[in-house]
Order: structure tokens, then sequence, then C-alpha cells
């Protein structure tokens, strides 16, 4: 997103609960990934799920010396997420069918030795992937992604810790920040869906997430008496989850990264290994770009990588500022290419992305939590970029 140069302008960000159906697709992909990598690190995934009333479907190329329950595996997401009652429309009790197929030999072929070094693996795919980070919030995300996250993530807890026992499972959150001169300085609107219970007033729903999230969550000097409100603008919210919406995965992208104030290169991350260059790539860029802004060198910073299939090096590197460098964006992007190695088995490498750590990432954002390597940041790294000033 550009720089805008006017004095006032608002910016809209939205969140899902883990009980959203797209986000429990996204959850079964990415726990059938770590299942994998914990018994073959070497695993080869891109899984895919769908879920509806009553069932769901996995699907996907899957390249592996695991042994694995795939029904168990998403029977035990379907529970954790809270779908364990009938009554709900689906539950832990649904169809579930597994279609699963070995990565396609010629793709195998250039990522197990790549086209510009044999003893380098490919990337899995072509594309472009982006990182963002910006000073907005100690996390370094944009200011509307972060309090849509937080407020959804404590409307599950209100659920899972039955603080406001009729909750349901599925729901989302959008903030809209004002900005003034580029700064963030009040929010503008906090929108709040919760599935319920049909027995709950909806009037005694709506003081409660008032009192117990909404205050709970955003910053009382963030908001004032022209701050608007919705909770369940509809008036009721019972039928939820896939047996309301079919969910899939990867559908829920922007939500993922950055609330579509960054880029995005448009691939999905969940249920993919780390040789898949729309994951792995997109969580380097995003080390980098928060690298380059906790070093003060500038305010907000976005990076581009871009990638052939079954090449090691990539096509293309772009580093954008935004107009708040304190040095230019050419010398930052000579610095990535001479000084960083953004193959992907170095990237791998360097985030230790063989690991099975990637299940809590498929629900509440994939950036601006610490528990993931990708957002711990590097001493030594942080001491070569402060000395370009």
């Amino acid at each position: 997103m550009k720089e805008k140069t006017m004095k006032k302008y608002y910016f809209t960000s939205e969140s899902v609960t883990e009980g959203h159906p797209d986000k429990l697709c996204d959850q079964i992909s990415d726990a059938i990934l770590d299942a994998l990598l914990q018994q073959d690190e070497f695993s080869r995934c891109a899984c895919e799920v769908t879920a509806e009333p009553g069932a769901v479907h996995i699907m996907g190329e899957i390249t592996s010396m695991a042994v694995i329950d795939y029904e168990e595996i998403a029977r035990e997401v379907i529970r954790n997420a809270g779908y364990t009652k009938k009554e709900y429309g689906f539950d832990d009790k649904c169809d579930i069918t597994v279609s699963i197929h070995k990565q396609s030999g010629d793709i195998a072929m250039g990522v197990n030795n790549a086209y510009d070094d044999k003893n380098e693996i490919g990337a899995g795919d072509q594309g472009m992937m982006f990182g963002y980070a910006c000073n907005e919030t100690d996390e370094k995300m944009p200011l509307a992604i972060s309090l849509a996250h937080k407020l959804t993530q404590h409307l599950t807890h209100l659920r899972k810790n039955e603080i406001l026992p009729y909750l349901r499972p599925d729901g989302k959150s959008q903030v809209t920040v004002e900005y003034r001169q580029g700064v963030p300085a009040r929010v503008e609107a906090v929108v709040i869906s919760a599935q319920h219970e049909p027995y709950v007033d909806i009037e005694v729903l709506r003081d409660d997430l008032y009192k117990n999230l909404i205050q709970a969550v955003i910053p009382s000097e963030l908001m004032d008496k022209q701050t608007k409100i919705f909770i369940n603008p509809t008036g009721r919210f019972v039928q939820g989850g896939p047996a309301a919406d079919t969910g899939l995965t990867g559908r829920k992208i922007i939500v993922d990264t950055y609330g579509g104030y960054a880029r995005h290169g448009g691939g999905a991350f969940s249920g993919k290994d780390a040789t898949k260059v729309d994951r792995s790539g997109a969580y380097m860029a995003r080390w980098l770009a928060k690298h380059i802004v906790a070093a003060g060198l500038a305010d907000k910073c976005e990076i581009q990588i871009s990638y052939a299939i079954g090449v090691a090096q990539p096509v293309s590197v772009f580093v954008d500022t935004f107009g708040t460098g304190k040095v230019s964006d050419h010398i930052l992007e000579g610095w990535l290419l001479s000084c960083v190695d953004l193959r992907p088995q170095a990237i791998i490498t360097r985030l230790g992305l063989r690991r099975p750590l990637f299940a809590k990432t498929a629900a509440y954002g994939h950036f601006g939590r610490m528990l993931f390597p990708w957002e711990q940041l590097d001493n030594d790294l942080l001491y070569q970029l402060k000395s370009m000033v």
C-alpha cells in the first residue's frame, strides 16, 4: 500500500475465529503437515481440505515416509475447535473421506535438483511472495489486523473458558482505523459477529461482548463517542461453521497475512511444506522486512521475492519503504542480494522450517506472534543493518 498523502483516511481489516469454516480447513491441513513432519522431516505436502454439513474431504499431493491417521487428525482438530455437539449441524463424528496422491514426478525432479545448482533444492513453484512490517505496533504489524486478531483470539478465550458459555465456535471481527498524516489516530469502527446458542437474548449478548470483548481488547485511548460498534448486526447467528458455509483451505489469505494493508503474492500457506516458496518465501520476506523496521531503517517496509519453479536463486528482489527509508531502497536491495541467502534450502535452514510448527499458524495470523521463528529477531542481522545508517 503506497504512502497516503491525504490528511485523514480509514483502513479496515478482518479476522476470523478457529471455528470459521475456512479456518477449520486450514487447521486440518496444517495438522496433517505437522504429523507428517513429526515422522519424516523431508515430507512433501500440499494438502487441501473442504468442510460441509456433516462431512470433511481431505485431498492433495503427499510424498512421505510417514504413516498417519488422516481421519483422526481431522477429528481432533474439529474437537479442539469446539464442534462436539450434533445440534451444531457439524461435529467430530462427521463423515471424512481421504483422497491423497504423490507429488508429480515432474515437479519433484525440479525441487530435488535445482536447475541452477544440482546440489540445491529448487523452488516448488513459480510465484512472487511479499513480506511487510511497520512500526504501528510492538509486533511490527498494521494496527487494524493486529486488533482484529486480538478480538477473535479473545472471543475464543471467552468461549473455551466458559466466561460466556452461550458462545459457539464460529465468529468474525473487523476493525477500521483512522489515520492522520499516515499515523493511526483512533478506531473508527468495530464489527463483531459471534455464533451463539439459540436461547441467548441478543441484547444480553451485545452487552456482554461490548464489556468482555471490545473494552477488554481495544485500548480505551483509541475509542471515543464517535467510534461505531456493531455486534451481531443481523441480530441472530445460531447456525455457523461448515453447517452454514462450506469451508476450504487457503481461502483466508488476507486474514493470514496483513489484513490487506500490504500486497499478497496470491499463494495460500496452509497445508504446504516449506519447499513451497508460497509459504517459506513469504515467511522469509516478513522476517527481513521486520528486521529493516526494527533496525530503524524505515517506518514501514515491503519486500517482494520471486522464484521460478525448479530454480534455487530468486528471479528478483524488490524493496519498498514508501518514502520512509533512512537509506535508499536500492541499497537495501543490494544488501539483500549480496548478504542474505534466499535459496529455498537456506530459508528452510535459517528458519527451521522442517519442524512440525505449522498447526499453530492456521488461526489468528501467520505474522505478529513471537512463537514463530520468522518473528524472532537476529542480533547479528540487526547489527549489520544498523551499521548501514
